[in-house]
């Protein structure tokens, strides 16, 4: 009997079933005593979150309420407008750009250094999301302008944007001393999320309007243009031949005229 049991043990295939049964027993242990992914999440979220809070307390809740309901003054002026809805993207947009906080009421906040770090951007951010669902910040594959099509990016920009921001996205005035801000320099990531917010008189372009493809080829003819070398030295505000045609013609113009003259004079001495 004991030379049969020794057999066994030494059986090739007993040291496989040992392993085996080694590892299921300590893959329970780890699972039942390990604490889940989601609940590590959950907990780092719920951190951020009131990190966010308190952020949000002491730089905005001045005039959009602690709770970002918004603010009104006793003569009915709206100090801040409600935040609940509008997303983990305005917030990122709007801090991220130096536009709030607002330095001072205006018609329109401008681009300004900003005020706050990435990381707190991120954290005041994940506070206004909880508030109630809203457009996020998007996805880095959205982003890779290299992946864009800069010609139907170019098409879809003149179609929907170049009313306002110019043809080669320079900007330009609007009403009420408002004005479609200049796009040169701006992060694809703002400009994505300026066009899913509807930021100041901005319209909202939402996946259903504008794809989040559509978008990464406006970006990326944005940033084509922005690369774009100027043979003459200087850009003459990249709006193509009707701006180089105009300087052409004022410049030659104006050396044709100033040579008429100076032969009238001289013929008039003579």
């Amino acid at each position: 009997m004991g030379r049969l049991l020794s057999t066994r043990r030494r059986h090739p295939l007993a040291a496989i079933a040992v392993l085996v049964a080694v590892l299921f027993t300590a893959g329970g242990a780890y699972a039942a005593l390990a604490p889940s992914t989601s609940q590590n999440v959950q907990a780092a979220s719920s951190t951020q979150i009131d990190e966010g809070r308190q952020l949000f307390a002491i730089g905005c809740s001045s005039c959009h309420g602690l709770n970002g309901e918004g603010q009104v003054n006793d003569n009915g002026d709206v100090l801040g407008p409600s935040l609940i809805g509008v997303g983990a993207a305005a917030v990122d947009f709007q801090v991220g750009t130096g536009r709030m906080p607002l330095a001072a009421p205006s018609a329109q906040a401008e681009r300004k250094p900003v005020s706050y770090n990435q990381e707190q951007i991120d954290a005041m951010a994940a506070f206004v999301a909880s508030l109630a669902p809203g457009p996020e910040v998007p996805d880095e594959q959205y982003l890779d302008t290299a992946e864009g099509n800069v010609a139907r990016g170019g098409e879809l920009f003149r179609t929907n944007c170049s009313q306002c921001h110019n043809t080669t996205g320079q900007g330009g005035a609007l009403t009420m001393g408002q004005f479609a801000p200049n796009l040169t320099g701006v992060e694809p990531r703002h400009i994505y999320e300026a066009m899913i917010t509807g930021p100041q008189a901005m319209p909202v372009f939402s996946d259903q309007t504008v794809t989040p493809e559509d978008k990464r080829d406006i970006i990326a003819f944005l940033e084509s243009v922005q690369n774009e070398p100027d043979p003459g030295g200087l850009a003459i505000g990249r709006a193509g031949p009707v701006a180089e045609g105009l300087w052409a013609w004022l410049v030659g113009i104006g050396l044709l005229i100033g040579m008429a003259t100076w032969i009238v004079t001289r013929s008039s001495k003579a």
